[in-house]
């Protein structure tokens, strides 16, 4: 019996039976031909074309094999690179996207028996990061294309290139205005020097010229005058009489006033005051502290570190304690270390600042410590600082 027309009824019924995936275990790999059920799929094993091809891979096996094995590792790969890039993705996913296409190669002519042993085999051999979770495994590819790359580092350089431009611009206009600030500060800033007099004896007078200042003056302002210039006479009389009689006593008492007690005590409580404005900035040399940032990975996040340099008050340079690494990272970024009780550490705000102490107790409630304070005027006094104020010496 002869095939039916190609538009007839029993054609097209068999070509839309045939359209789409039928299923898998009545697929013969070897002759790459779909069977509709399991009559035609026992027929076809039995057809001479199919015997042909199984004597063809009794001889080489493995040739087969790993050949059907790399067409299939090919294809996955190229689909899941084209259709989700280097997303993180559900293998299923990609593998019944895969299989949508009728022609594609069957996972059991291949070398791996299941999606999982694939998935793994991937993660083994580099090719895409596998990681497993309870919804299964997840897997990204892996872009090693010379061009991303080389267009990878490209976008690194001018970002990198950006990012140094900008601090230099930084840099130029914080010295442009730290010039400019010195420069006002010099001419504004009066300098107050010692009232002296070299000749003791010499008169005050006020030279008070009241007819310059009037044009034609009348016998009434002449007269005003000249009795203004006669108060002003006896005046500097009777101040350079007292003058003298001060200076003379303070010539007995010596040239230079000692301070007094209280005089001292003013002075210390003035020192104090401006010590106890506290400032937003509190980087010091040689202090532990503890990198919060998350920007740079996990690697360095909630690690400590050294300070070894401050910069413009805001910035460090800290050396991780682990690593070794050199970072250069603002004040927001690093936070301060609590060491244990016996420990040393350094006071970096208040009216304390710059005071090396002995870390005494923690006060958790009200989040600050007791110290004792271990340099400086008040050597031995025990004070209670909170916890940002100060940090664990290196």
């Amino acid at each position: 019996m002869g095939k039916a027309d190609f538009l007839s009824p029993k054609a097209i019924g068999n070509r839309i039976k045939a359209k789409g995936l039928q299923k898998l275990r009545w697929y013969c790999q070897m002759c790459q031909k779909q069977c509709r059920d399991e009559n035609g799929f026992k027929c076809h094993c039995m057809s001479e074309s199919h015997q042909r091809q199984l004597l063809l891979a009794s001889e080489n096996p493995t040739k087969f094999m790993d050949y059907f094995s790399d067409e299939f590792k090919r294809d996955f790969l190229e689909l899941l690179r084209r259709r989700f890039g280097t997303k993180r993705v559900h293998n299923n996913i990609v593998y019944n996207e895969y299989i949508s296409h009728r022609e594609h190669v069957h996972m059991n002519s291949t070398q791996w028996e299941t999606l999982t042993d694939f998935t793994k085999w991937l993660g083994r051999k580099g090719l895409c990061k596998v990681d497993e979770t309870p919804k299964g495994w997840y897997v990204q590819y892996i872009d090693r294309d010379p061009e991303t790359i080389r267009r990878q580092e490209e976008q690194a350089r001018k970002k990198k290139q950006e990012l140094d431009d900008e601090e230099r611009s930084a840099k130029f206009i914080e010295e442009q205005v730290r010039r400019g600030r010195d420069h006002k500060e010099t001419e504004e800033n009066p300098v107050y020097t010692e009232l002296k007099r070299e000749n003791e004896e010499e008169k005050v007078t006020f030279n008070l010229s009241v007819g310059s200042a009037v044009a034609g003056p009348s016998k009434s302002s002449s007269a005003l005058g000249a009795s203004a210039l006669k108060a002003a006479a006896a005046a500097s009389t009777s101040s350079s009489v007292k003058r003298k009689e001060s200076s003379s006593g303070s010539d007995s008492r010596g040239e230079k006033k000692k301070k007094s007690a209280l005089e001292e005590i003013i002075e210390v409580m003035e020192e104090r005051k401006k010590q106890s404005v506290r400032t937003d900035y509190w980087l010091q040399n040689n202090i532990v502290v503890k990198v919060v940032t998350k920007r740079l990975g996990e690697k360095y996040h909630k690690k400590k570190a050294v300070i070894t340099e401050v910069r413009e008050k805001y910035t460090a340079v800290v050396k991780m304690v682990d690593s070794g690494d050199k970072l250069k990272l603002d004040q927001n970024h690093l936070e301060t270390v609590i060491p244990a009780p016996g420990k040393r550490v350094l006071i970096l705000n208040g009216p304390y600042r710059d005071t090396e102490a002995v870390l005494e107790g923690i006060d958790e409630k009200n989040f600050s410590a007791t110290l004792t304070l271990d340099s400086g005027h008040q050597k031995g006094k025990t004070v209670g600082i909170a916890y940002e104020d100060f940090s664990k010496l290196a």
